[in-house]
């Protein structure tokens, strides 16, 4: 149990004087740490589908917090902690199942050729840095906290037009590549386009990550398999070197015009700091050891960051620009998101939504993806979870005669969204009976 400093004392003794403290710890439990959770009001009944038995109904009104309680499931760190470690602990199970197998798919995946690989932005004016010769271009050796990395040397010179434009098409600039580079490869082996689907696939998992700059850029687990995907040996002719080649190769070529603003053609292409590296073993002993568990957890990591982590920005829409006057973000973010609201007016651009994604300096794709081959998927990982949560429940409620997965369940149920977050009595106590982590006592996703 872990105990927050001056409790809200009036708020806690309104909750003891219901009689129900005892049960409302047990449900705040149940949100494992969940700081904004949703509130349902409705009902909810379980019936046996061969004998018509009630086995379960649950009315919220009768809960002790008056609703039912669901974790919000924001994947954002400063939004809800407890919920984006959940996701962030997903996200590296389901890179890792595609690295070593696991979660149905098999061990052997291990030995196909898999690369790293970081895709950035191209430049768009210097910016504060930390280069390898320690002193930034400004004549400062900037320490690795300093506010101004990622700021521009010159503001007023500093292409914020591009920037914004250039985070709105970077998920149509991955894709454009993701087809080059099975052209690349295909080149490589001397197979036709055609030839290639029958011979091979390309599978892969992504995160996109903010630069100090505040520009998307994106890290890759790339794999060559078979064409039934990681179940399938990939051909003989399969290397990480030539997998290696193809991305250069690819990525050289892959470019998309963008839009027409005020007589300037906008096109869009990869930044020159293209980073690919093999895939080694977990037992590998070389000077660089770029290991699948390192990979995953890299990737992972960055799983649960948005704009606001990297450049101090917003981790949610504005309504109004007039907002960001009083808050207290960089002057850098500022001016990001100036942009993003000033070009979202045009009507040519109104397909990009630039108003709605401001907060995300024009970004608008996922933040993780990955091809339906690579491994499972955050739905899968999750009911999984779900289904072992309910199966402790009925335990819970009926002991050894508990339905078991064979038995046909009907499920009636109606809800309507009451609100969310929790009152400060209720926060206090969520947080006091939050587990340490990694002892939740759910299922661990190894294997």
């Amino acid at each position: 149990m872990r105990l927050t400093a001056e409790p809200p004392i009036a708020d806690l003794s309104a909750l003891a004087s219901l009689g129900t403290m005892p049960a409302l710890v047990r449900q705040l439990s149940g949100l494992a740490g969940c700081t904004s959770p949703i509130r349902l009001a409705g009902w909810r009944t379980e019936v046996n589908g061969g004998t018509g038995e009630v086995l379960h109904h649950l009315d919220s009104s009768r809960l002790p917090a008056g609703h039912l309680l669901v974790r919000c499931g924001n994947r954002r760190i400063t939004r809800c902690a407890p919920c984006a470690e959940t996701y962030r602990r997903d996200t590296y199970h389901l890179i890792t199942a595609g690295l070593v197998g696991g979660k149905g798919m098999p061990e052997t995946v291990a030995v196909h050729p898999r690369v790293f690989a970081t895709f950035t932005a191209p430049s768009f004016g210097p910016v504060h840095n930390r280069p390898a010769s320690g002193r930034c271009r400004c004549g400062t050796v900037h320490a690795s906290d300093d506010a101004l990395l990622g700021s521009p040397l010159a503001p007023e010179a500093y292409d914020y037009e591009a920037a914004v434009l250039w985070n709105a098409h970077a998920g149509k600039l991955w894709a454009r590549f993701s087809i080059y580079l099975r052209r690349e490869i295909a080149k490589r082996a001397g197979l036709s386009q055609r030839e290639f689907r029958e011979h091979a696939r390309v599978s892969f998992g992504k995160v996109a990550e903010y630069q100090k700059r505040g520009a998307i850029h994106f890290h890759a687990v790339i794999r060559l398999d078979g064409p039934e995907g990681g179940h399938e040996p990939p051909p003989v002719w399969a290397s990480a070197e030539l997998l290696t080649d193809a991305i250069r190769a690819a990525a050289a070529r892959t470019e998309i015009p963008g839009p027409l603003v005020d007589g300037r053609a906008h096109r869009f292409v990869w930044g020159r700091q293209l980073d690919v590296r093999t895939i080694r073993s977990a037992d590998f002993t070389g000077p660089v050891p770029i290991t699948e568990r390192a990979v995953a957890a890299y990737i992972a990591k960055y799983a649960t960051k948005g704009a606001e982590t990297a450049t101090g920005a917003l981790d949610r829409p504005l309504r109004l620009l007039a907002e960001i006057a009083n808050l207290e973000i960089p002057e850098h973010a500022r001016r990001l998101i100036r942009t993003c609201w000033t070009l979202g007016a045009r009507p040519e651009l109104e397909d990009l939504r630039l108003r709605a994604w401001a907060h995300m300096l024009g970004f608008r794709g996922h933040f993780s993806t990955k091809t339906r081959k690579y491994s499972t998927t955050l739905g899968a990982l999750r009911a999984a979870r779900a289904a072992w949560r309910r199966a402790q429940t009925l335990q819970q409620l009926h002991g050894p005669s508990a339905p078991t997965d064979e038995e046909s369940t009907l499920v009636l149920a109606h809800w309507a969204f009451a609100g969310r977050g929790l009152s400060r009595g209720e926060s206090w106590l969520a947080a006091a009976v939050q587990p340490a982590p990694g002892s939740e006592g759910e299922p661990t996703h190894h294997g």
